[in-house]
């Protein structure tokens, strides 16, 4: 049996004969079982009494927002020199890394530490200057010449595309 209600699913399996008899099951527990959900944010609650298993679960919308590459290449350029003019293509920079991966850009080792890098810095080649994310694995992102790093292009925790501009060094 499978009901929704305000989006929350539920299912019922291997009811016992009593469940039966009664029309089915508790009533009163699929809606404490339901507002133990609102309650802690869980997106699913399955229990077994007797014979009888109950499922209820949440059906999340998602919403994906995202920043315009351009942006916060705008913001990056914002507080550095600019490195050529603002209206050119970062991606055709000499000095432009590029993502070699989907996932998210991570600009420090951990939360709450110093940055690989930041505008101005001289970094070498092979030196970490960034993580990429992708399926809960952390990919070292090193420089690929030494220079001096003149834009990052992404902010830290945001999604980037294969091929999508991250920094530049010259």
């Amino acid at each position: 049996m499978r009901a929704a209600t305000n989006g929350t699913t539920v299912a019922t399996r291997g009811m016992a004969k009593e469940a039966k008899s009664r029309g089915g099951p508790d009533q009163d527990l699929i809606r404490e079982l339901a507002s133990l959900l609102e309650e802690t944010g869980l997106s699913e609650i399955e229990i077994e009494r007797e014979g009888l298993r109950v499922r209820v679960a949440r059906q999340h919308i998602v919403s994906a927002t995202t920043v315009a590459p351009s942006l916060v290449a705008a913001q990056a350029t914002a507080a550095a020199p600019p490195a050529k003019a603002a209206s050119e293509d970062p991606a055709k920079h000499p000095g432009c890394v590029k993502s070699p991966m989907v996932g998210t850009a991570y600009l420090a080792p951990e939360p709450g530490a110093p940055p690989f890098i930041d505008v101005g810095a001289r970094v070498a080649q092979g030196q970490t200057i960034l993580i990429i994310e992708a399926m809960k694995t952390m990919n070292h992102i090193p420089a690929p010449k030494a220079g001096t790093v003149t834009a990052i292009l992404v902010g830290n925790g945001h999604p980037v595309e294969f091929g999508e501009p991250l920094v530049i060094i010259e």
